[in-house]
């Protein structure tokens, strides 16, 4: 066996800070964030307190699914730079205390990859076997029931092979066929290309999505689903079915193994799993359990728009009895959804709340994910049909208007063309008009704004052992408030959230009498009066035994 690298767990209760590279800092004026952007950058996350960046893919690619479609996962789209402007990165946010992660989409590649190019142009080529392809039922329609996440059948005709061939997004982005192992090694190859290049860390997309069910079963109906689905929006066939057959099956679990091992061998190194699924939490346990698979699985579960303290309770409670020794890391807003100040605060999302759910994720046993602009309040911007550049989008109009609203540039000069995202004459989507009084540079000279709250808090939290590495126990469940225990060590804290718009009063629970508030975070709305904790709307506190 390979011998294990050391790895000092930095990553477990680490906070990540996601940056979409399109909307993050454009260097050239082109209208398109890239590589070089993002290093001038990285002091602001530094100073904000995270421990790692994740960047979302830069990889050669056609854009079709803005880098989601890989074309070669070895080099740099030029449109973001070069390996050179990315190892240049690598170094900067290293010596500023970062680490480094990427996003690695291996369940599927792009049309365009040499790989798909030499697989599709007959039965019998070398990689003939390397996608998933089948025959057509006898009337000539797709081998099974198998829906895209972005609409329609997940079944895409090739009129070369004549067979259809297997895309669970994009029919430009076909799936690889991870039961043969040349893929596998393939794959694995490439994600040891960037590990020698110093990557800390990879984010797998839809890792989830890299075994299909090799009988081709179809999958059983469910009908239109009595609650939004967290994969897919109900005006979405999509969510329609369980997908028992087309993703989430049991040989992935060897795969990840492979991959775990290999990602081992480098020092101090994590994995986190986006898993999509019905059973989204159950999986977190298969996929992180132990300690030969992922380090920890991204849970979807808090990208809803539920969340009053019930919810929550629920949330942490069901993660606790299914996950086992497994690790989660806590996302509240990323390039897929709505952010949460719109998804949780409507239109016009009280800064109580903002600051209050900020609190909450970062007292959560886990990882935390944080998305660009979730430290600014962004709210989610509406973008006019004609500016859309998401195929989802653009496909599910009007009631689904994709995921633009959420992938607008970075604010950061409130007065300068683009706020300072870009000097060109265009940017590849538009700075919402309501995002300029939230740039960077307004709130870095208020001492009241939601940015120096969030710096404040981070940089607390670091110093907070039970907060970081410690158990989670949750106080009964209230109508309004949230309350829940962490303890590590010497040091006991109990986080308590009031998550309505009233007032709200809990009693001090049992053994916490002579309790006294943990202060410095920064959160305010609550206080104790005698043995009763009193909360206004959207207020919170510590306390610490």
């Amino acid at each position: 066996m390979t011998q294990k690298a050391p790895n000092n767990g930095w990553w477990r209760g680490g906070v990540i800070y996601q940056i979409y590279p399109r909307s993050f800092q454009d260097s050239n004026g082109d209208g398109i964030g890239d590589l070089p952007g993002i290093t001038q950058r990285l002091e602001h996350i530094a100073a904000l307190g995270a421990d790692a960046i994740w960047l979302s893919p830069f990889f050669k690619s056609p854009m079709k699914d803005f880098g989601y479609d890989v074309s070669d996962y070895c080099d740099v789209d030029p449109m973001f730079g070069t390996l050179d402007d990315f190892k240049a990165l690598v170094q900067r946010a290293h010596a500023l205390g970062l680490k480094v992660m990427i996003d690695q989409v291996l369940s599927h590649c792009s049309d365009q990859h040499p790989w798909f190019t030499e697989s599709r142009a007959s039965r019998d080529n070398p990689k003939a076997d390397w996608f998933v392809w089948a025959d057509a039922r006898h009337d000539g329609t797709p081998p099974n029931n198998w829906l895209s996440v972005f609409g329609g059948s997940a079944w895409q005709w090739d009129t070369r092979r004549r067979q259809y061939y297997l895309h669970n997004f994009l029919s430009s982005q076909p799936d690889l066929n991870f039961h043969n192992p040349a893929v596998q090694d393939a794959l694995l190859a490439a994600v040891e290309f960037w590990l020698e290049l110093g990557v800390d860390g990879y984010r797998l997309d839809a890792i989830n999505f890299c075994f299909h069910d090799a009988a081709l079963r179809d999958n059983p109906g469910r009908g239109a689903p009595l609650i939004e689905d967290p994969t897919a929006p109900s005006s979405n066939p999509y969510s329609w079915q369980h997908h028992r057959y087309d993703k989430s099956q049991p040989e992935a679990l060897g795969f990840l193994r492979r991959l775990r091992s290999l990602v081992d061998r480098y020092d101090d190194t994590t994995m986190v799993g986006e898993i999509g699924d019905e059973a989204g939490l159950t999986m977190v346990a298969d996929y992180t359990g132990g300690s030969d698979k992922l380090h920890m699985a991204y849970c979807f579960t808090l990208l809803g728009a539920a969340h009053d303290a019930p919810f929550l309770h629920a949330t942490i409670q069901q993660f606790h009895q299914v996950a086992g020794d497994g690790w989660p890391c806590w996302a509240l807003s990323n390039h897929d959804v709505a952010r949460v100040a719109t998804r949780w605060g409507g239109e016009h999302p009280d800064p109580r709340l903002l600051r209050l759910a900020a609190a909450f994720q970062l007292s959560l046993r886990g990882t935390v994910c944080l998305y660009q602009g979730e430290e600014l309040g962004l709210p989610e911007a509406t973008i006019a049909f004609e500016d859309l550049q998401d195929p989802y989008g653009i496909s599910m109009w009007p009631e689904f208007k994709g995921r633009d609203g959420c992938r607008t540039p970075m604010p950061w000069a409130a007065d300068a063309p683009h706020a300072g995202f870009s000097t060109g004459e265009r940017s590849w989507l538009p700075v919402p008009p309501e995002h300029r009084p939230l740039a960077v540079d307004r709130q870095q000279a208020d001492a009241g704004s939601l940015l120096s709250f969030f710096k404040q808090l981070l940089h607390w939290r670091r110093e907070q052992p039970a907060l970081v590495h410690g158990e989670l126990h949750l106080r009964p469940v209230d109508a309004q408030v949230l309350a829940f225990e962490r303890h590590h060590s010497a040091q006991r804290v109990l986080c308590a959230f009031n998550f309505s718009d009233t007032p709200a009063t809990l009693a001090r629970p049992e053994g916490w009498s002579q309790a006294r508030a943990l202060d410095g975070s920064g959160l305010s709305g609550a206080h104790v009066e005698g043995d009763t904790l009193v909360f206004e709307p959207w207020g919170g506190l510590f306390l610490q035994a």
